[in-house]
């Protein structure tokens, strides 16, 4: 989607941008101006006794709407999104994210950079710990590369650990994945994230419902889950300790109606707390994309055009015999350099050579710590 040279659609979108960069307009006061008044021009246009008729709109609000009084100038604003690739998604456009639009309160604008496509609609949110086990994200990794395949847009929330396993999955799976943001979209968080944020837009969209500059207050967090689940069409829980924001996403989901997943893990292990107590709950156990395929092939529409397909893989590439004799080390389990040199009776120099190649190939994978795992073929 791009925003055409139009002067009036270009009011329009000052508009929006106007309420957007009041600092005490929230967002559900801005939902109810919006639902009184119908538009942003006529809610711009209102006196403050029109406004002190609305409903549940306190006297705060009322003042910062009747002075204008925004953060910046809105035309400033709007050129420096203009110069940064950000354009705005508004509530009553036609191509607002109609997962989202579903929702009891849908974030009335929306700041994107890259592209929200009607294939967004058949998507899943995969979320979890930050501080995630090797195990964990390898396994989001297969399978956000398995959904992929199957032409699933993955949705997370672009934190270190899990969600950025999953947004990297599904890049390596070629598929389409949706990062929300709890800060602005020029904001660097998590440190470091800028190269993986330019990838997901290229290939999907960087989002979020905060101005430009805004940093990530905790508060910020769960305002974000309600759209990483808003957006999909169910949640996967990978990962998640009793008091995580993943089991907030959890329960965001089951009020908006969507399907809540969870991936089994060690028993005892306080990482597998959440997940267990979802699966306790009633949550649909995962352990294939399959599973989770299954279960929203029905809740796709027809009208969308859209239909579920398996990409086929392309064959592996060839190994030499040495790279087979380390391949054959290794699972899904993380295995350490040290013991496959142990294990082969191999200088460490040569072990290393032979899994630097099957990296290069797409066979083996590296996690922290020199621990090395089969790519699954995704």
């Amino acid at each position: 989607m791009e925003i055409k040279e139009n002067e009036g659609i270009e009011l329009e979108r000052l508009e929006w941008l106007t309420l957007k960069l009041i600092p005490e307009l929230g967002n559900r006061s801005l939902l109810r101006l919006l639902k009184y008044f119908g538009s942003p021009s006529a809610i711009l246009r209102a006196g403050r006794q029109d406004l002190a008729a609305v409903p549940s709109i306190g006297e705060r609000v009322r003042d910062a709407v009747d002075r204008k009084s925004t953060l910046r100038p809105p035309e400033r604003e709007w050129q420096a999104l203009r110069e940064q690739s950000i354009f705005l998604v508004c509530l009553n456009d036609p191509d607002y994210p109609a997962n989202l639009a579903a929702i009891p309160d849908p974030p009335a604008v929306l700041f994107v950079r890259g592209s929200i496509q009607p294939r967004d609609l058949v998507s899943i949110a995969v979320v979890g710990s930050r501080a995630a086990s090797p195990m964990g994200m390898a396994f989001t990794e297969k399978l956000c590369a398995e959904l992929a395949g199957y032409g699933v847009t993955v949705v997370s929330g672009f934190a270190v650990g899990i969600d950025s396993a999953a947004h990297r999955g599904t890049l390596r799976g070629k598929g389409r994945t949706l990062a929300v943001l709890g800060c602005g979209l020029d904001v660097e968080y998590p440190r470091g994230s800028n190269r993986l944020k330019e990838t997901i837009a290229e290939s999907g969209a960087v989002m979020t419902e905060f101005p430009l500059g805004t940093p990530p207050a905790p508060g910020h967090f769960p305002m974000r889950n309600r759209i990483i689940s808003g957006l999909s069409l169910g949640v996967v829980i990978v990962e998640a300790a009793q008091r995580s924001g993943s089991l907030i996403t959890a329960r965001l989901a089951l009020e908006q109606g969507r399907e809540v997943f969870a991936v089994p893990g060690t028993a005892g292990h306080h990482r597998s707390v959440g997940p267990h107590r979802l699966l306790r709950e009633g949550a649909k156990l995962v352990e294939t994309a399959e599973d989770i395929v299954e279960e929203i092939r029905p809740l796709i529409r027809p009208s969308s055009g859209f239909a579920l397909q398996v990409v086929p893989s392309a064959p592996p590439p060839p190994v030499t015999p040495q790279e087979a004799e380390v391949l054959k080390q290794l699972d899904q389990n993380p295995q350490h350099m040290d013991l496959i040199c142990r294990s082969l009776r191999w200088p460490a120099a040569q072990v290393m050579a032979a899994l630097l190649s099957l990296e290069l190939k797409g066979l083996v994978r590296q996690l922290p710590g020199k621990h090395f795992i089969v790519s699954g073929g995704s």
